[in-house]
């Protein structure tokens, strides 16, 4: 099973409806919203990743804050409304300036404003990373295996969802002049 689907399955337990309770969003729009949101952060991380120094930087964030324990009650974590400020914080280094153009791009797919995607992306962010974090520990992963991981999770949902994620990968790669991953490991 891949990450992306994974953290899917995680999330309908209960995690879309408790984002969509907190929001006051529909749930069949926060699930589309949910749908393209891992996948885009996913295809964030691979290409922050893919060179060592951005390895480095996401293996040491995530062995110091991201153990996966955020995972263990994933509807009481989102229910608490911890992973707002850690999810603006990490979308930022995930996404960098392309963030905006991915809020516009989920939205308009959903049928919700940027805003909105925003504060959804924001409480998904500390789960994907916790989920890496424990991908980690699991399976003893350094930088060099967190990036070919995240390399081949995004070839992956390029396979089974080539439009989605060709838009997302058009998005992201937008603007090479953004060092996304410059301050990476300060946030994460």
């Amino acid at each position: 099973m891949s990450m992306i689907d994974d953290l899917m399955g995680q999330l309908q337990g209960g995690g879309i409806s408790e984002i969509s309770r907190q929001l006051g969003i529909d749930e069949s729009k926060v699930s589309q919203v949910v749908a393209g949101a891992i996948p885009a952060m996913v295809t964030g991380l691979a290409k922050n990743s893919a060179t060592s120094s951005g390895q480095n930087a996401l293996a040491s964030a995530l062995d110091r804050d991201h153990n996966g324990s955020v995972l263990d009650d994933v509807v009481g974590f989102l229910g608490s409304g911890a992973g707002g400020g850690i999810g603006a914080g990490i979308l930022g280094h995930v996404l960098g300036n392309r963030q905006g153009s991915v809020n516009q791009a989920l939205g308009g797919a959903s049928g919700l404003d940027a805003g909105s995607v925003q504060q959804i992306l924001a409480m998904l962010a500390p789960l994907v990373m916790g989920y890496l974090g424990k991908t980690s520990r699991s399976k003893g992963l350094d930088g060099a295996g967190l990036g070919a991981m995240l390399g081949a999770e995004r070839q992956q949902a390029s396979r089974t969802a080539p439009d989605a994620m060709g838009m997302l990968g058009k998005l992201l790669d937008a603007d090479e002049s953004a060092e996304v991953t410059e301050r990476l490991d300060d946030v994460y």
